[in-house]
Formats: structure tokens, C-alpha cells, sequence
């Protein structure tokens, strides 16, 4: 990397600009510690015109504002950066020549050296990846030299929230999410979005990776991303195929989840003070009735309208949530149930964002589209799907899909046990593990509830056996990995299944396969014996709830069985550690 910054800023129309970001990128160069030289080209002519011999040494050139390609800038790596973007970031333009100034091969930390980072992090549930994501990215900007404010956005809301003055002072936004993330504040900051597996994995590398292909967020505030790295999962309607689908998909489904959770309680606890047929007039008035009111008609009638509408916002950001909320309540209201919902979701969203991009108005008449003519629109053309399109057929599939699910038994079920609970322990968390879990709780909506018993106890398995295995057979475990057994054990307790990652990580080829046959049995069983659950989350601490589980005993049996499953897996694939087993002699 030369110690002499190249820098081109184009400014025809608006020369005084110009001044200033030269002022300025001088500024920013000095206090980098390197030498710039700047060509400024105006209406006027060109002022310092860089030599030719310069450019012909350069690996990259900066380039500020509109300049056009020329032939004496081809072979070099070009970073653009807009009047705006360098006048508000200087550091952050700086940054991003000296990463693509770096050696392919070389690590592009000096980059990161005194760089002023925000991230938000997210996942479905909000409970395990939303918080290592975050650690990640704490640990990569530490050993980068980097400084870095993280907000979580988990189960119990923001944390850590980012203040005003600290994203207006940030030369970088990342968001390491698997759920759409409210971008309005970030409006003209270069922003990168990730999933929150890269940022768990390697922190360090997804910020090199950031600082390299961050792009400028466009629009107004309130506006969602328009520009963001590419294949990073970009904005609404910008991330493609199956991951685009995916993404939308769990952000409807962590929106539903709270209201399937203190649906699911409430209509337990009812059932427990009243009986079975609390729900008849013949209880009305008493608590077990109301309750059962709040739950059953409150909470779980909103599941379908919730699931629906954060996908079109996923989609389509808030213009989406009326029409997806709308087709929801029709999904419910002609028995499509979650299936509706789901269509309905991603009709309203790339419906709204369809006609967001084809309704040309004069600049006077845009603040009517997001709050008049879209959800106008939205609602009218969602509904219109709904009742004469896939409404219908949707609601015949999901019928023909309950009384198949109903009326499972013996092998069947443990088919479709195995493979739930299997893929629970695939990745821990994962797509994979989250396409299993949003099957489960969806079907919750339907009353099939089987699945769900078979989801939670095959994803409470894997870190209970591995915190059993590092107490009987330590000697196959490093030291880190038995006192990380201890946290294992609770996560288990509370379904997190994201407990058994840092072992999974170590040793994936002898540790996953063996998680695997352990969750598939659990999963199985719970299936082969009939276990119901109402609730979608909370590992033990839901089982005493009268009534949350139907055939406790069913679930304990499996819980443990395929426990022990993935324990003997684990003592047979693993190795002894010579150092491991002196540590453990030496502690005896």
C-alpha cells in the first residue's frame, strides 16, 4: 500500500461542495498519517491534475462524486463515494481505499483501525443467536482495533439501543440479522447486512467484509435498505430465492410468537381451572372462561393476521403490514388458517412493492402513497387474491393436511419425529433447525400440536447430552469445553438448543452426527407416544403448567432416552484427550 493517497473529486455543478471535500479529505489524510494528493475538476477546468506516473503506481484511486471513466483510470480499483457520503464520513471513504488498497491476501485490519461501527443484531426468536452475533462482532472490532456499538433486538425487545449521536458519528452500519430490521434511522450511512451465522462464526472477517462492500442507505427516513451488500440479505424485495423467502418467512414467525406463547399458557391455565369444556356458556363469568376468551379468541386469532403481516413488512416495509394483516384475518375467516397466512404475506409484500415501484406520482403527492394509495391498493389487491384465487384451494390443503397430521400413528408419526427432531440438531439454530421449529409452532394454529412436543424435546437434547457426556467421560473434552458443559445444562433445560454450538464448532464431523441420532430419537418417540404441547418455547419451565403438555410423561421418556442416545454417540466418536485426561487426573 503506497503512502500517497490518489483521489479524483468530481463537482461540475457544484464546485463550492468540492472545496469543502477536499478540505476535508486533506483533513482526514493527515490525521491518517498519509500524504493525499487531489484533482478537482469543476465547470471551471481541472485544478492539481494527478500524474500520470502516480496513477500508473496506484493499486486504487479514490473517486468522489460524478467522474466519468477514463482511460488513464483503467486497471485501477475505483472507490466511489458520493459529495455527501464523504462530507459526512471522511474516515469511512478512507477506510474503504485502504481495504481495497490491502494485498488480496493480506488482512485489511488497519482498515478497521479506529473505525467508528454501530450493528444491530437479530434472529426469530430472539433468545441464543441474537446475543452471540453481537459478542461476535464485539470480538472481531476488539481485535481489529476497531470501536463498536452493538444493539440486540431479542425476545424482550431492543437492548443497548443506539442513540442519535452515535449513528450520526459511525463511519459503518452492520446488521447481522435473520429477520427484517428497521433501517429508517440509518438513512445515508453505508450500511452491510449479514446473517447472524457469519457474525457468530468469524466477527472479524464479516467487518473486513463490511468495510469493503458497505453501500450507501437511500431514501428518507423511515425508509428501509435500498443499497446494502450484495448476497448480504439487502432490503425489502432485494435478497433472492430461497434465502429472500426464508428471511421473510421467520420474520413473520418470530412477530407470531409471542402470541402463541401466552395464547398457548393462557388456554392451558384455563383448561386447568375449569376443565375441558371451560369454554362453554355454562362457565361463563368464571376465570377459567375469561381467560380462555383472552387466549383462544384474543392472542391466537391474532397468530394468522401477525404471521401475514410481518412477512409483507419483511417485504415491504410498513406500506405491506395493512394488506398482509388484512389478508390474514381472511385466511383465518374461510379456514385457509397458517397456510393462508403465509400466502397472504407474501402476496401483500411483493404485491405493495410492486405497485411502490410502478405508481410514478409528482414529488407534492408522494407522502400519499405510503400512508393512502399503497395500503389502499394492497388491501384491495390482497383480498381480491385471497377470496377468488388461492383461498379456496389453500383451505381444502390445509384440511386434507390436519386430518392427515390427526390421524398419524406408530410409524408414521416416528417418521416425521425423526425428521423434525433431526433437523433440530442439523445447526443448532440454524435454517435448518428454524424451519423445523416455524413447522412446529405453525401447526399450533391448525390444534395440531404433536409436532411441536417432537420439535422442543429433539432441540433440548443436544446440550443436555453434551453436558452430561463432559461430566462422565471428561477426558474427551478440553478444560474449556467441561466448564462450558454447565451452561449447556440450563440452555438445555430452557430449549436453546444454540448451547451445543461452541462444541459442534470444535469437532462438527464426530459431535453433530451423534447430536443428530439422539434428536431424531427423541423426536420420534414423541411422536410414536402421542406427546402434545400448546406452548412453542420454554423447555421445563412450561411442563408443570397443567395441560401445556398432553402425556408429560411421554415427553420426560423421550427427553431422556434420546439424551442418552446422544451420549453413548459421543463416548463412542470422540477421542481421549491425553491433555484432558492429565488435567482431569490432576484435579482428582
Amino acid at each position: 500500500m503506497s503512502d500517497t493517497i490518489l483521489a479524483v473529486i468530481g463537482a461540475a455543478d457544484r464546485p463550492t461542495h468540492g472545496v469543502l471535500a477536499r478540505e476535508v479529505l486533506s483533513k482526514a489524510a493527515a490525521e491518517a498519517g498519509r500524504e493525499i494528493r487531489i484533482e478537482l475538476i469543476t465547470a471551471e477546468g481541472v485544478a492539481d491534475p494527478l500524474p500520470a506516473a502516480a496513477l500508473a503506481a496506484a493499486r486504487a484511486v479514490l473517486v468522489v462524486g460524478e467522474v466519468a471513466a477514463e482511460p488513464r483510470l483503467a486497471g485501477r480499483t475505483l472507490v466511489r463515494v458520493s459529495l455527501s457520503e464523504l462530507l459526512e464520513a471522511p474516515a469511512g471513504a478512507l477506510a474503504r481505499l485502504e481495504a481495497a488498497e490491502a494485498p488480496a491476501t493480506a488482512a485489511p485490519a488497519a482498515a478497521l483501525a479506529g473505525l467508528k461501527i454501530v450493528a444491530i443484531t437479530s434472529c426469530p426468536t430472539g433468545i441464543a443467536h441474537t446475543f452471540m452475533a453481537a459478542e461476535g462482532l464485539q470480538e472481531g472490532a476488539r481485535a481489529l482495533g476497531a470501536a463498536i456499538r452493538v444493539e440486540t433486538q431479542g425476545s424482550v425487545g431492543s437492548q443497548d439501543t443506539l442513540t442519535e449521536a452515535e449513528i450520526a458519528a459511525a463511519d459503518l452500519v452492520v446488521i447481522a440479522a435473520d429477520r427484517q430490521v428497521e433501517l429508517g434511522r440509518f438513512a445515508g450511512k453505508r450500511v452491510y447486512q449479514s446473517p447472524t451465522k457469519p457474525a457468530i462464526n468469524d466477527g472479524a472477517a464479516l467487518l473486513r467484509k463490511a468495510v469493503a462492500e458497505a453501500r450507501p442507505l437511500s431514501g428518507e427516513a423511515g425508509a428501509t435498505a435500498e443499497a446494502a451488500a450484495p448476497g448480504a440479505g439487502a432490503g425489502p424485495g432485494k435478497a433472492g430465492g430461497a434465502v429472500g423467502a426464508y428471511k421473510h418467512l421467520m420474520t413473520g414467525v418470530s412477530f407470531m410468537l409471542p402470541f402463541v406463547v401466552a395464547g398457548g399458557i393462557l388456554i392451558a391455565i384455563a383448561f386447568a381451572l375449569g376443565g375441558i369444556y371451560v369454554y362453554d356458556d355454562a362457565h361463563q363469568g368464571t376465570l377459567g372462561w375469561t381467560l380462555f376468551q383472552i387466549g383462544a379468541k384474543g392472542a391466537f386469532t391474532l397468530m394468522v393476521p401477525a404471521l401475514a403481516g410481518y412477512i409483507a413488512f419483511s417485504i415491504a416495509d410498513r406500506p405491506g403490514i395493512a394488506p398482509g394483516m388484512t389478508g390474514g384475518v381472511i385466511a383465518g375467516t374461510i379456514g385457509a388458517g397458517f397456510l393462508g397466512g403465509i400466502l397472504a404475506g407474501f402476496i401483500a409484500g411483493y404485491g405493495v412493492l410492486w405497485l411502490n415501484r410502478v405508481i410514478k406520482l409528482p414529488r407534492t403527492l408522494q407522502g400519499l402513497k405510503p400512508v393512502l394509495i399503497l395500503p389502499l391498493l394492497g388491501v384491495t389487491l390482497t383480498g381480491l387474491m385471497m377470496f377468488y384465487v388461492v383461498g379456496a384451494p389453500t383451505a381444502r390443503l390445509l384440511a386434507a393436511m390436519t386430518e392427515w397430521l390427526q390421524g398419524m400413528q406408530g410409524a408414521q408419526a416416528a417418521v416425521l419425529g425423526a425428521l423434525l427432531g433431526g433437523m433440530m440438531a442439523v445447526d443448532m439454530g440454524g435454517p435448518i433447525n428454524k424451519a423445523a421449529y416455524a413447522f412446529g409452532t405453525t401447526l399450533i394454529a391448525a390444534n395440531v400440536t404433536e409436532p411441536m412436543a417432537a420439535v422442543m424435546c429433539a432441540g433440548m437434547t443436544p446440550p443436555l447430552a453434551l453436558a452430561l457426556a463432559t461430566k462422565l467421560f471428561g477426558n474427551r473434552f478440553t478444560p474449556e469445553e467441561r466448564e462450558a458443559g454447565n451452561a449447556a445444562f440450563v440452555l438445555g433445560l430452557a430449549f436453546v438448543t444454540e448451547g451445543a454450538i461452541p462444541f459442534a464448532a470444535r469437532d462438527p464431523f464426530r459431535v453433530i452426527p451423534s447430536l443428530i441420532a439422539g434428536s431424531a430419537v427423541a423426536g420420534a418417540l414423541c411422536m410414536a407416544l402421542g406427546v402434545q404441547l400448546k406452548v412453542p418455547h420454554g423447555g421445563v419451565f412450561v411442563l408443570p403448567i397443567p395441560n401445556a403438555v398432553g402425556n408429560l410423561g411421554g415427553f420426560v421418556i423421550a427427553m431422556l432416552v434420546g439424551t442418552a442416545v446422544s451420549v453413548i454417540a459421543l463416548r463412542l466418536a470422540k477421542r481421549r484427550l491425553d491433555g484432558a485426561a492429565k488435567a482431569t487426573t490432576a484435579l482428582a
